[in-house]
């Protein structure tokens, strides 16, 4: 007897239909799984296997032949463990054919109870977009199952339960839609640091614009400390950009099966010794990478020297482009990752290079050395690159409150609301991504800033892309103080972001 039933799969960020057909026939017995499987997906015959038996029910001494389709698709992964045992008794006539509009995900374990998989979101997803109404997946799952519209989610604890349900037996109540609950931002404060206005200022323009920063400063200075506070300041995100970033964390199984919608922007800051990719994505079956997961919020980097050069490189096409696709000899893959890059850097090995008190050890070859492990092409992607002095004696001693990110953030998100309209219609979200055609309209200049922009390329050796930064953060402060046009103040406080140059004073 053959049977079929739905499952669901995973194609990068995005869900797609599956088949799971069942063939039982005479002969030896023997159990074979096809349609390119991996090797998670084969051993899911053992698993089955103790799970029927465990379920209280006779495992067919026959040769059953398991397809699932399409089958020049690779197929991972344990989440298809429970749409097999259910194919499986099918065939076999023990339960009825399910429905057409039913689609089931789940790994067992050995007694038969359902264990959490990875991606549920795209998945389900997926599945409303292909017309089923019904989808049953583990418990753990269910809430974060039922951030899809228009589909009815089943939390399955066991196999026993789930049979009893189909069967006619008692039903399984459907999981209620997940509804956000008001919560406190837990989020550090930049009302806690102290000093350091112009790097506060340098943070705000670049929330405000989506744009890539660096600071340079010795150890102590409170690098880290200011781009940890970042996503204080940082606007909401909207439901479409929380789904988009909880699909991506639904992948690697890094979703709260509580509260399993990401609603506070990504904070990743990966250790120096990441690899290049751990960084971009990659595994023999591709998988989304620390830029991927910092997609819609920040990537910070602390120590950027002293990053493998190869990690540092794989930076450049994804914050060009806003994606990054990854190639194995299992397939390929694209996956988002727009996201703000943000640096923290000593001037040199000791970290004091420069600093009035003179404790710098280094020699001069020494500290271009060290600077010189950042490309120039990858530091030419930075739009705002910011001095983090020592905080002075005056300030720590004060312990005087700084401005609260709340504050901060009403000016940025005004900003970005100016943006918003701007951009109307198109895909941009920020001033940081403006393409060609927007940066002509939005960044017209006065003939006086035009002047003020060539004395700036021809001085400092500006690149195309250089210029087009300058405008890109001149339009953002301009934002910032409310105004339609850039004007030469606007510009000037641009350029000067572009003045520091590292290793050298």
């Amino acid at each position: 007897m053959i049977s079929h039933l739905k499952s669901m799969g995973i194609d990068g960020i995005e869900g797609y239909p599956v088949s799971v057909e069942c063939f039982i026939s005479n002969g030896l017995p023997n159990f074979d799984i096809v349609g390119l499987p991996d090797a998670s997906v084969k051993e899911s015959r053992e698993r089955v296997r103790a799970a029927v038996k465990t379920a209280g029910l006779r495992f067919p001494p026959s040769r059953i032949t398991v397809n699932l389709a399409p089958a020049n698709t690779k197929k991972t992964g344990t989440i298809y463990d429970l749409p097999i045992l259910l194919a499986i008794l099918t065939a076999q006539g023990v339960m009825n054919q399910p429905a057409e509009d039913c689609a089931f995900l789940g790994e067992l374990s050995l007694e038969g109870k359902l264990r959490p998989i990875p991606g549920v979101l795209p998945m389900a997803i997926a599945a409303a977009k292909c017309g089923i109404k019904t989808l049953y997946v583990p418990q753990q799952n269910a809430r974060e199952a039922t951030l899809a519209e228009g589909i009815t989610v089943i939390p399955v604890f066991a196999v026993r339960q789930l049979l009893d349900h189909l069967t006619g037996g008692p039903l399984i109540a459907p999981q209620p839609k997940w509804e956000q609950t008001k919560r406190e931002r837990q989020i550090p404060d930049f009302r806690e640091v102290m000093g350091q206005e112009n790097a506060k200022r340098a943070l705000e323009i670049a929330a405000a614009g989506g744009h890539n920063i660096l600071m340079v400063g010795p150890p102590g200075s409170g690098k880290s400390m200011l781009a940890k506070r970042l996503p204080s300041i940082l606007p909401e995100m909207t439901q479409a950009e929380a789904l988009e970033v909880t699909q991506i964390h639904s992948i690697l199984g890094l979703v709260d099966p509580e509260d399993p919608l990401v609603t506070v922007r990504p904070f990743r800051s990966p250790h120096h010794t990441v690899t290049a990719p751990g960084m971009a994505g990659g595994g023999s079956v591709p998988k989304p990478g620390e830029i991927s997961l910092a997609h819609r919020g920040v990537l910070f980097l602390d120590e950027l020297p002293e990053f493998r050069k190869d990690t540092m490189e794989v930076l450049r096409q994804p914050l060009e482009d806003g994606v990054v696709t990854i190639t194995r000899a299992s397939g390929s893959e694209t996956y988002p990752c727009e996201f703000m890059l943000v640096c923290a850097m000593n001037p040199c090995r000791c970290g004091w290079y420069g600093d009035p008190s003179g404790r710098c050890t280094c020699s001069e070859q020494s500290v271009q050395n060290y600077v010189n492990r950042i490309s120039g092409p990858l530091l030419d992607r930075i739009d705002i690159i910011i001095e983090v002095p020592a905080v002075a004696f005056e300030d720590l001693r004060a312990r005087k409150e700084g401005e609260p990110s709340a504050a901060i953030r009403e000016r940025v998100n005004a900003a970005r609301a100016l943006q918003h309209r701007r951009f109307a219609g198109t895909p941009v979200v920020s001033n940081a991504h403006m393409g060609p055609d927007q940066l002509r309209e939005a960044c017209a200049l006065t003939e006086e800033c035009a002047g003020l922009m060539k004395e700036a390329f021809d001085s400092l050796g500006l690149t195309a892309r250089s210029y087009d930064r300058i405008l890109k953060v001149a339009r953002t402060i301009a934002d910032l103080d409310q105004s339609e046009a850039i004007g030469p103040d606007h510009l000037l406080e641009a350029i000067q972001y572009r003045t520091y140059k590292i290793g050298r004073n």
